[in-house]
């Protein structure tokens, strides 16, 4: 799709076409694309077929008919929309249900569910932190994470990608000189697929008297024996902690999550603005997380199915003289030189029937083709994309 042209605007607006500019020169212009009919390892773009490798609906649940069911039951029984604030007038007992089926998945004592994972993020971040308190987060922490911690107030300290040396270095640094501590780190980094090494965060918070918010967005449904995500697959789940993610991934459906002890969840209904001041989720979309979640607990060959994928998909890679970033989960990239490369790269596979999403700066430091595998894809699409990758980096 050839990329919009804007006439300059003149008065206080003109700034706009000429960022506009700067970004289709830098190859950082973005745009949507268009996907027909339902998501899934298979999709239609321009009514062509595609692979699809883009997807983070990681165990094929978003299409599932159960879901969609369930949606329309919920829609039936409660409407189309929430209407208000679920303080007010917003809640329904299908809220309540998804609330306990979480807390059950992740093991805790409670949880409470957002219109968004972005909103679950901003809120809780506000909520547990102001201009007294530190905050002390990995450099390549979620958008949501990031913005969150800006918007709290607290003081933000930033170490290196997984660099534990560096975080005690910024807690004995900074952590006696505020009245709390949060350490926030993605469990799974979106954009490199790689986890955190969560047990030795949550021994240097101990040490420093710090509480730790893991994000779980992509780890829930995808790590883990059951499926409780890195925080279970870690061993860390007896452990204290603020767990926060979304519906919209593996779960095949809209919203965000935080899950911990009943006390943390109780003070969360009471002090975010991001639940107290929104319109609750819609019914048929926790209608539609309640029951995958459910599915996770009925068809535990979903995550095995997803785990053999992806680790077929690796070593396929590994054979190949590509820069593969290290990963031990579904989100799989290829680092490349430029976002020029990337583009031409991704726009490669998807002349061969395959879709992968080509990530730039400012998203990411360093450009890469991301790959995401899902638990419906079989051995041969997986071959297949390899086998697109070889023929773009033979020519």
């Amino acid at each position: 799709m050839a990329h919009p042209k804007h006439p300059p605007s003149p008065g206080p607006y003109g700034w706009i076409h000429q960022s506009l500019e700067t970004l289709h020169r830098a190859n950082w212009y973005r745009q949507v694309q268009p996907i027909e009919g339902k998501g899934g390892a298979t999709i239609r773009i321009a009514g062509q077929p595609c692979l699809n490798f883009a997807s983070n609906d990681y165990l094929g649940l978003a299409g599932d008919p159960r879901l969609a069911a369930a949606a329309a039951t919920a829609a039936s029984a409660y409407g189309t929309g929430s209407t208000g604030s679920r303080l007010l007038s917003g809640q329904r007992p299908i809220h309540r249900e998804l609330e306990q089926a979480i807390a059950q998945l992740k093991g805790t004592e409670d949880a409470i569910v957002f219109s968004s994972g972005y909103l679950a993020n901003l809120g809780t971040l506000a909520a547990l932190v102001d201009h007294r308190d530190l905050i002390v987060a990995d450099q390549y922490n979620h958008s949501s994470l990031q913005m969150g911690a800006r918007l709290s107030g607290a003081t933000v300290a930033v170490y290196d990608h997984n660099d534990l040396d560096q975080l005690q270095r910024r807690l004995a640094e900074q952590r006696p000189q505020y009245r709390r501590c949060l350490v926030v780190t993605d469990s799974v980094f979106s954009m490199d697929g790689d986890l955190c090494p969560l047990p030795e965060i949550l021994a240097l918070a101990d040490q420093w008297d710090a509480m730790v918010m893991v994000d779980e967005a992509h780890g829930t449904g995808v790590l883990g024996a059951s499926g409780g995500g890195a925080v279970e697959y870690l061993g860390c789940r007896q452990r204290p902690m603020v767990q926060v993610g979304t519906l919209s991934k593996s779960l095949g459906s809209l919203g965000g999550y935080v899950t911990g002890s009943a006390e943390l969840i109780d003070f969360l209904r009471n002090r975010t603005a991001t639940w107290i001041y929104t319109t609750g989720l819609s019914p048929s979309d926790a209608a539609a997380a309640r029951t995958a979640i459910a599915i996770i607990h009925q068809e535990p060959q979903r995550l095995a199915q997803l785990t053999q994928n992806s680790a077929y998909l690796r070593q396929r890679l590994d054979q190949l003289e590509v820069n593969r970033l290290p990963s031990e989960s579904p989100i799989i990239c290829l680092q490349v030189k430029d976002a020029a490369t990337v583009l031409a790269l991704g726009q490669h596979l998807k002349q061969r029937g395959l879709f992968a999403a080509a990530v730039r700066p400012p998203t990411v430091p360093t450009s890469r083709l991301r790959m995401t595998v899902m638990a419906t894809h079989t051995r041969e699409d997986i071959d297949q994309l390899v086998a697109g990758i070889q023929d773009c980096f033979r020519g």
